[in-house]
């Protein structure tokens, strides 16, 4: 794989982004994110770590999004990897440097843990673009921090620095060494009854595909819009975009 590392240390797999220098997500990334998942899903493998240095994922690579008006290709791709992540039967832990926004923030919550550096920021700001989150945002956010919190994030595009994202409940853990903790927790949790802990996440679970398929249709909606061009050509072209409601 070229933009993601896979290794196993004991029973616990480690997935590692590659693509410097801040891990914008591509199609490309997301489908071997993909097929790290699929690796993972070993039995002997009984918990992973997802990490990604000096960035965790600073979000979607703009330029390929800016190529693919007209599709949903990199959402559709970085949708099914979260998934992936989220319906493995094990724990899973975000290790999180640096920048997790849009799609990074989107992948992190599909682990069932999140462990924050003390300088990381967490944010969705796909609404300054034009758009909205299309790989799960608007429905994992709201059942991690609440409706009323998840709307504002959403709503504003704001970046989250990692106290905050502790009280909000995004974070799990803000630690000085975040890998180390990390690896930590998931050798004692990969000594557990993993059985339990698959059950458990099925039934946490339980109702939540439907919402994804209104977020997926809503997605293409506005990314199908003069507003979301717009919006991807000034952040291209560094300036304030000038949305017109179309």
């Amino acid at each position: 794989m070229q933009f993601v590392e896979y290794s196993v240390d004991g029973s616990v797999g480690v997935v590692r982004l590659n693509r410097p220098p801040v891990n914008a997500l591509s199609a490309a990334l997301a489908s071997e994110l993909l097929e790290a998942f699929g690796r993972a899903a070993d039995p002997s493998v009984r918990a992973l770590v997802v990490t990604g240095s000096p960035h965790f994922a600073a979000g979607a690579d703009i330029k390929e999004f800016q190529a693919s008006f007209g599709s949903t290709g990199i959402a559709s791709e970085l949708a099914e990897a979260v998934l992936a992540l989220e319906e493995l039967a094990k724990p899973t832990i975000a290790a999180i440097r640096g920048f997790a926004l849009g799609g990074g923030l989107e992948l992190a919550m599909g682990a069932d843990f999140r462990y924050l550096a003390e300088d990381a920021k967490v944010g969705q700001p796909e609404i300054l673009l034009g758009i909205i989150p299309g790989a799960g945002g608007t429905q994992r956010l709201p059942r991690l921090i609440g409706y009323r919190a998840a709307r504002d994030l959403i709503l504003t595009g704001r970046h989250v620095p990692a106290q905050e994202a502790l009280e909000l409940g995004i974070a799990d853990r803000v630690v000085d060494d975040v890998l180390d903790a990390a690896m930590e927790d998931a050798r004692r949790w990969a000594s557990g009854a993993t059985v339990a802990y698959g059950a458990a996440k099925v039934a946490l679970r339980a109702g939540f595909d439907e919402g994804l398929g209104v977020e997926r249709e809503e997605f293409t909606r506005t990314f199908g819009s003069e507003d979301a061009r717009e919006g991807v050509q000034a952040f291209i072209e560094k300036r304030q975009a000038d949305f017109q409601g179309r």
